[in-house]
């Protein structure tokens, strides 16, 4: 089954294109470390998901980008023809030549109604070139104008004429100390709406993927482009092909599908992260070896104390003793503050991944009491190496891991909401001091669920 991408915003098109890039370099990898047979049902498996073929033998993405300023567009457009090894489709590009202003009222409100139609129109046929339809996979920020106002319009749309179809969306946390003065507004009006929209929202931050590029990639000066290459590569590891049961070496079909079901059981919880171990340069992996036993450990360790990369992991943090009541379940300001899981999902990909033990992972105290070990952790795994790691792992879990940051974002907007500032700029494009309070009343039933669970 195939999976439709739309790109919105300058962020969302710049990631769309690693994530390609990510996935055809992977699938096309001659180090898979699997037998030749595998390995070409692999590379299929990922081509009929993401990939259509052109005449010329080149893949196409299956991508609509949408962006209201061209220069990016023409940017991620250009650099794929380039490559030489895949392509964007000659009429899968929407673009305009006024930007939103970082105004989300602007992209949701104005941008959205005005171009609808053909917005829609790009992406059905896009939806068109799919023999099945597993659903779609919608990259954008939420502290801008485009990607996040506009973004919301869309999936909103894409919720009324594919209501039977799954819609993701991958999006981008700003950082705790952004440039946008309105980044919270934006944030709480995308986050609200996506919530009533999507059914999943998987949440990459900035500063996270940040301190990745410092301290394990080694890299000095970082720019957008690195973040969004740890972004894809991370992505990559969970999208990949992987096998549909234990001993079968058969492809699972609908990835979407699978993933919320694994993840998602309750529509109150739909906030996702992705965790990836190892993940480091070419040269320290040069002098590097791993064992399923290390890479679990650190996982799990990494799940329960919340940390976002294996440097710096608090070996203190302790799951609570079962029949125990957790202390401070609910506070948001414990300084050891155990992360509690709704679901999780440990993706395996590399040599041996048959003799990994995941016990650590179906431990009860991990989970919340209305889900039991058995239907809140799975296991997805296949021979195939992922990337340049013999062995690697990810982790895609439902758990308490945004509390702190959306709380923050919510509070920072209540106070400047308390004092009106900056209202005006999205009351005259039609977004009322009322929309504002059903989005805060919404987020914090959102955190509330989340620390009570």
């Amino acid at each position: 089954m195939s999976i439709v991408t739309v790109q919105l915003g300058q962020c969302g098109n710049q990631i769309g294109f690693e994530v390609f890039d990510a996935l055809y370099t992977d699938s096309h990898c001659p180090q898979g470390l699997c037998s030749k047979r595998e390995n070409e049902a692999y590379q299929a498996s990922c081509k009929e998901r993401f990939f259509s073929e052109e005449e010329n033998g080149v893949p196409v993405a299956r991508a609509v980008l949408v962006d209201m300023e061209p220069k990016v567009t023409n940017q991620t457009l250009s650099k794929a023809a380039q490559s030489g090894r895949w392509k964007y489709g000659q009429h899968s590009c929407f673009c305009q030549k006024q930007g939103s202003g970082n105004n989300w009222a602007y992209g949701y409100s104005v941008h959205g109604p005005r171009h609808e139609e053909s917005i829609m129109n790009l992406i059905q046929k896009e939806v068109e070139k799919c023999d099945s339809l597993s659903g779609f996979f919608i990259i954008m920020s939420m502290a801008g104008g485009t990607g996040s106002g506009l973004g919301a319009f869309v999936t909103q749309n894409l919720q009324d004429q594919y209501s039977n179809s799954l819609k993701m969306n991958q999006i981008i946390w700003p950082y705790g100390t952004g440039e946008v003065i309105v980044q919270n507004y934006n944030s709480i009006l995308t986050l609200s709406h996506l919530y009533r929209s999507s059914d999943a929202l998987l949440v990459h931050e900035n500063d996270a993927l940040h301190k990745i590029c410092a301290k394990l990639m080694n890299i000095k000066q970082i720019s957008f482009s690195d973040i969004n290459q740890v972004l894809a590569h991370q992505l990559g590891s969970v999208f990949q092909p992987t096998y549909s049961v234990e001993g079968s070496c058969h492809y699972r079909r609908n990835p979407l599908g699978d993933l919320m079901e694994n993840l998602v059981p309750h529509p109150e919880f739909k906030m996702l992260g992705i965790r990836n171990i190892p993940q480091m340069s070419e040269n320290s992996l040069a002098y590097s070896t791993f064992t399923w036993a290390g890479l679990l450990k650190h996982l799990r360790q990494m799940l329960i104390s919340n940390s976002k990369m294996e440097e710096g992991i608090d070996w203190q943090v302790r799951p609570p003793l079962s029949g125990l009541p957790t202390l401070g379940k609910a506070s948001l300001n414990r300084g050891l503050h155990f992360n509690m899981s709704i679901a999780n999902l440990v993706i395996l990909r590399g040599k041996d991944v048959h003799s990994a033990d995941l016990g650590g992972f179906k431990d009860s105290a991990l989970y919340t009491s209305w889900l039991e070990p058995i239907n809140a952790f799975n296991v997805w795994k296949t021979q195939r190496a992922f990337s340049k790691y013999e062995k690697s792992a990810a982790l895609v879990s439902n758990s308490q891991f945004l509390l702190k940051p959306l709380d923050t974002i919510v509070g920072k907007a209540w106070n400047m909401f308390a004092s009106k500032a900056y209202i005006h700029q999205y009351t005259k494009f039609g977004i009322e001091e009322e929309d504002f309070l059903d989005s805060f009343t919404l987020l914090e039933q959102v955190v509330a669920s989340y620390c009570n669970v």
